[in-house]
């Protein structure tokens, strides 16, 4: 057990503390795994109302999981690049709730009419191949939590990570790249004439010098805006290696990616 783990409660303590003092928090809420950091917040925020205040209270509450059909915890499955906004759609479209949890989950988490939902799990279950019960819910929420704009970047974000689609990624800022691809080289690159996409990957460092990079193209473990590129000598073309966002997206594998910003176009 690491040692980030052992200060985890009190770390979290001093959390509850910092926002009982400067924004009057008074109530800590958290899963049924989290009561003993809880606890170790409620003892410390009590100790110091006594010497600070005189006794200003404050209150500790726990809740059961909002869990699967199993019994698993409801979470993130991480293993992936999004974050935010976008992991949040992933997270409800793709983490395998089954059709008899959906219906509990919209009355839990959204202001959705009940006869809206029960209309709603009705054409579901006349086209279930749709999944439209949990791209509503994820849609819901997501714009709960960070509005209509956030529920938009989520949207274009999910499109171009897991549909491959190329006018999502067009229509991506640079800060909504950078979110997604977080663990991606970012650089920023001058168009030169003639530029090809072996020179390309060479400034990127995104293969290694001499024949085995060379190769690396040439037996398809390259992709410039999800188009498997297989000649070096490829000129790259704005429009199609370069994006109208003046962005290209580099694949080198399966999972390896680069985002290449160009300037001055």
């Amino acid at each position: 057990m690491s040692l980030a783990e052992f200060l985890y409660p009190a770390l979290q303590a001093y959390d509850f503390l910092h926002l009982h003092r400067h924004h009057g928090c008074r109530i800590q809420l958290g899963g049924a795994d989290q009561m003993g950091n809880i606890m170790s917040g409620y003892e410390l925020v009590t100790k110091y109302g006594r010497r600070d205040k005189g006794g200003d209270w404050a209150a500790p509450a726990g809740s059961d999981f909002i869990s699967h059909r199993d019994g698993q915890p409801l979470r993130d499955e991480g293993g992936w690049p999004a974050t935010g906004r976008a992991s949040m759609v992933r997270c409800f479209i793709s983490s395998g709730l089954a059709t008899p949890e959906v219906p509990t989950y919209l009355k839990l988490f959204t202001f959705l009419p009940l006869p809206e939902i029960e209309h709603m799990m009705e054409m579901h279950a006349k086209e279930p191949e749709k999944w439209g019960p949990q791209k509503r819910l994820a849609a819901e929420v997501t714009k709960l939590v960070h509005g209509k704009e956030g529920l938009e970047s989520a949207k274009r974000c999910t499109k171009a990570l897991y549909y491959s689609n190329v006018e999502a990624l067009e229509a991506m800022s640079d800060q909504e790249l950078q979110e997604l691809f977080r663990e991606a080289p970012f650089a920023e690159l001058m168009l030169e004439p003639g530029m090809s996409v072996l020179d390309l990957c060479h400034k990127a460092n995104a293969i290694p010098d001499g024949p085995s990079g060379y190769r690396k193209i040439t037996d398809g473990g390259v992709a410039i805006n999800y188009i498997q590129v297989t000649n070096p000598e490829t000129v790259l073309v704005i429009g199609q290696h370069i994006l109208k966002n003046g962005v290209s997206l580099l694949r080198i594998g399966k999972k390896n990616f680069y985002i290449i910003k160009w300037l001055q176009l």
